[in-house]
């Protein structure tokens, strides 16, 4: 993705060291997560282990290599998401409406918000109670070493699929959904769930595709990075990393395919009107 040097969100706040552990060597997400860190957005990670300890042993002054790649990881973030600012900003604006910016987290360990206490092992959320998008980092790691999608663009379809939640936050969505599934079944209520979240993987799409049309923003194998990362998220492979076997009516976010086949269809047409969902009907 063409990020460096290009204009940053001033809408990120930075709770890193404000919640659960930080390095001795000064960094705010561990050493797995610093290098997949560095070598997503093109470093080199045996500079960087090879760096890590600072002389003396432990317990030294922050390391530069480490503060450095945190600070860059940080900007590659703003700069995704000041891009989903101008997209939604403009595609708001035709329909007459106007677009209320998130906030972006970044924090390590736990986070305190209008939704609660969440740990790390939360993942990136939303929170519609106080318009924010969270995310720990140390994420990365994940996504890449345990689930398999790499690249750069697999960072920022995560962040877009988020922001996407607060734009269904803005349409009314999310409420018209709680409210739905207070009545319903677990397993009901999971399926309309999952709606929701394939929606937000369409949104994820439509930023793309725009993004792309007004700044040129991707580069060869990104919009495969983004496939690669909804499909590594899918509800079907992740229970079957974890459990060995699939639970269909305790998926939340919809299965692989069905998560790439949403946000390519976002991508591909750029069109709203594609990505309309139906509450109580079948997710496709």
């Amino acid at each position: 993705m063409r990020w460096r040097e290009r204009e940053r969100s001033q809408n990120v706040e930075d709770r890193r060291g404000m919640g659960g552990t930080r390095m001795a060597a000064g960094g705010g997400v561990g050493l797995l997560a610093i290098v997949a860190i560095v070598w997503l957005l093109g470093g080199n990670p045996t500079e960087v282990i090879n760096s890590l300890q600072p002389p003396g042993g432990s317990g030294g002054p922050a390391n530069p290599a480490v503060i450095e790649a945190e600070a860059e990881l940080a900007e590659f973030v703003s700069v995704v998401l000041k891009d989903t600012e101008d997209v939604w900003h403009d595609l708001f604006s035709r329909s007459g409406r106007t677009y209320r910016e998130p906030k972006l987290v970044l924090f390590s360990g736990s986070v305190e918000s209008a939704c609660g206490l969440s740990s790390s092992a939360t993942g990136p959320f939303y929170c519609p109670g106080d318009d924010r998008v969270y995310i720990d980092l140390t994420f990365l790691e994940d996504l890449q070493r345990r689930l398999g999608a790499h690249g750069d663009f697999a960072m920022a379809y995560i962040i877009a699929h988020e922001v996407g939640h607060h734009v269904q936050n803005q349409w009314g969505l999310t409420s018209q959904l709680q409210q739905l599934r207070a009545g319903l079944s677990e397993a009901e209520s999971n399926r309309q769930l999952v709606k929701l979240e394939l929606q937000a993987d369409f949104l994820a799409g439509i930023w793309a595709h725009h993004a792309q049309r007004t700044k040129g923003i991707l580069e060869d194998g990104d919009v495969e990075e983004a496939v690669n990362a909804a499909a590594a998220v899918g509800d079907d492979r992740i229970q079957m990393k974890s459990r060995g076997y699939v639970v269909p009516d305790a998926f939340t976010h919809g299965t692989s395919e069905q998560r790439k086949s949403w946000f390519l269809k976002g991508f591909r047409t750029g069109d709203l009107a594609q990505g309309q969902i139906d509450f109580r009907s079948s997710a496709r």
